[in-house]
């Protein structure tokens, strides 16, 4: 069976919709921003051609049946905020992972928070996923704060699990379970706070 796919989920502030090929100058200041992709496993975006490529590898994740990309999108005003990607699911293991990426300019105001607990919500809920994992470097301490905020717990750290930019790198791994997943937030309903 493959990857339940999301067609659109609405939060307080954010809603979460597939990603299109129009929304590939909005990504290009936001992945063309060096501070953002500091901790992305990709370079940072020098043209519309690497938005190009990168959709490409996104729409053939999406064709493997095990993944899906998504843009963020601020409901005010429809403008694309940021990506939230859902891969190597598993159906056999009821289990995926996530990585996500916000706007420099939005960070700190909890839009990806309320993003997170949309999706999870979803996922957990209605989608029937029992695990979802998360992988970060430790360095990026506002995403693993993020991650302990909204209910993720921190597993254990795998040393030098993954080369980028030409840097060996630790990672953390997160792991949430939907029976531990925070009263309140299935299908996309916020936990207070």
């Amino acid at each position: 069976m493959g990857f339940p796919l999301i067609t659109h989920i609405e939060a307080d502030r954010v809603a979460l919709r597939p990603v299109a090929a129009t929304d590939l100058p909005a990504l290009l200041a936001i992945n063309g921003d060096p501070q953002v992709t500091q901790f992305l496993p990709y370079a940072t975006w020098l043209s519309l051609d690497d938005g190009a490529a990168w959709l490409a590898r996104m729409e053939a994740l999406g064709a493997t049946g095990t993944g899906q990309q998504l843009v963020v999108v601020r409901r005010a005003d429809a403008a694309v905020i940021g990506t939230l990607l859902l891969f190597k699911h598993d159906a056999g293991s009821q289990r995926l992972e996530l990585g996500y990426v916000l706007a420099r300019a939005h960070w700190g105001q909890g839009l990806m928070r309320e993003a997170l607990q949309a999706v999870c919500g979803q996922l957990f809920g209605t989608l029937g996923v029992r695990r979802i994992e998360a992988e970060v470097n430790p360095a990026n301490v506002a995403s693993c704060r993020l991650l302990t905020r909204v209910g993720f717990t921190l597993e254990g750290t795998l040393r030098q699990r993954w080369v980028g930019k030409g840097v060996a790198y630790d990672t953390h791994v997160f792991g949430c379970l939907s029976q531990e997943w925070p009263q309140g937030t299935i299908a996309g309903t916020p936990a207070p706070g």
